[in-house]
């Protein structure tokens, strides 16, 4: 589902018109700010405060923004019950002695750790989904030129981009192809279908690269894919906002660092 949307929502949000460069230091700033805060409060105030600015003013439809989650959040969650139990430290609420020398623990040192972690993980999603869901890639590549990215790292990117959708819609339509033929109508069925569409995927990206490859040919291409840009100017109230949610994270981060939960 996502894969088709993303991109549309990218283009068509609340937020397209604001220049990119301004959307891209407001992400890229909350992620630095997320890494570099020492409590768990600052990355959950970058996270509610991009949320509201995802929902509202881009206007995404919130069955989306929350399904987002679900996967990074899933693998959050299973990394701080690693990091729970095999912290350790002085204030010990669980312990079970497995083997010599190594035990699994739950103390209040570990709690704070990986409560920690998950909100850290939790405010660089948010900010990650915030370029996602507001900046189309062409924008992205755009901001790039301009800040003098070597073009052989910008022409690859653009390569891998299209090539990524390319992939994702042969796989649909073969998906889609062998569930109308019931080809995951029972266990063995299913994993032959799937093996099929492996191999089918592979075939139909190498038949994509080489059409690539002589599409760029005939427009005799030189080294430097062509870019569509936007005149787009950096207005003062964008420009004004980033500024202060910046300065208000960098705020929050400076003043709640010795913050714990437990």
């Amino acid at each position: 589902m996502f894969e088709e949307l993303l991109e549309d929502i990218a283009q068509k949000n609340g937020l397209s018109e604001v220049h990119p460069s301004l959307k891209l230091i407001a992400g890229l700033g909350a992620i630095v700010l997320c890494l570099f805060s020492s409590g768990f409060l600052p990355p959950l105030v970058i996270a509610f405060v991009l949320a509201i600015a995802i929902l509202v003013l881009a206007q995404v439809e919130l069955r989306i923004y929350a399904g987002l989650f679900l996967i990074p959040v899933w693998f959050a969650l299973m990394g701080v019950a690693g990091i729970i139990l095999i912290t350790g430290g002085q204030d010990v609420y669980w312990q079970l002695d497995l083997l010599p020398g190594f035990a699994l623990s739950v103390t209040r040192e570990s709690i704070n750790q990986g409560i920690y972690v998950f909100c850290r993980v939790i405010g660089g999603m948010s900010a990650l989904f915030f370029i996602a869901l507001t900046t189309p890639m062409t924008d992205i590549f755009s901001v790039l030129r301009k800040v003098q990215v070597p073009e052989t790292i910008i022409d690859l990117m653009m390569i891998i981009y299209r090539t990524i959708f390319i992939l994702l819609d042969q796989v649909i339509q073969i998906y889609h192809a062998q569930i109308m033929r019931l080809g995951y109508s029972s266990y063995r069925e299913s994993i032959t279908s799937f093996a099929q569409l492996c191999g089918a995927a592979f075939i139909a990206s190498w038949n994509a690269g080489d059409d690539l490859v002589r599409a760029m040919d005939a427009r005799c291409y030189a080294g430097k894919f062509a870019l569509m840009k936007k005149s787009r100017p950096v207005e003062v109230v964008p420009c004004l906002v980033v500024i202060a949610f910046l300065a208000f994270s960098l705020l929050i981060v400076m003043a709640t660092g010795t913050i714990i939960l437990v």
